[in-house]
């Protein structure tokens, strides 16, 4: 949390971050900050940093589909979050996806497929293919640059996929504004 604190203080980004949810008392250093960590093999580290604003994560939505929905299914439910969305999360955007594992896990690789850089694609070739075709889509919706209308609605869509239980077919949807930050390094 030090390195947030000194980041967000010395650095003169903006504080917004309260300390409960429903007092609303500005922490004033962005702390308590939300990390993921995995234990991996090795002896480096890498450090995904995504600083985000709100405006777009609360554009966020989970999907808990049956699993007969499908392919189809998964589709609908990225349209539905990108058309309810609208001009709310700043478009043009870029869609994380994440499909499979379970209600929290398909939240986490829809946040961590922001980090992929916009143009790259998925290794998987149908998830690859699913990618552009949601892509295509949704730029066909009509939102546009800052809800103004027009055909670049999102730059990107990135999906990552889990494997889950027979009974259930989880999908998350975390949008992020034109800006995208994110830095990776290895340490």
């Amino acid at each position: 949390m030090k390195g947030v604190r000194q980041g967000y203080v010395e650095g003169y980004l903006r504080k917004s971050v309260v300390g409960d949810p429903l007092i609303r008392e500005n922490t004033k250093d962005n702390t308590p900050a939300v990390l993921h960590t995995r234990i991996v093999d090795g002896d480096q580290v890498k450090i995904k940093v995504a600083p985000k604003g709100f405006g777009s994560e609360n554009m966020s939505r989970v999907f808990m589909l049956k699993p007969a929905e499908g392919i189809e299914g998964v589709k609908d439910a990225v349209l539905t979050a990108v058309k309810d969305a609208g001009p709310n999360a700043c478009p043009p955007m870029v869609v994380g996806v994440g499909i499979g594992g379970t209600f929290e896990k398909c939240a986490l690789m829809a946040k961590e497929a922001l980090t992929r850089e916009v143009g790259s694609h998925s290794e998987i070739e149908y998830v690859k293919e699913l990618e552009e075709e949601l892509l295509t889509k949704i730029n066909s919706l009509g939102i546009g640059p800052g809800g103004l209308g027009g055909t670049t609605t999102a730059l990107a869509v990135n999906i990552n996929t889990y494997p889950t239980h027979i009974a259930g077919l989880p999908v998350a949807v975390n949008i992020c504004c034109h800006v995208n930050r994110h830095v990776i390094r290895t340490i």
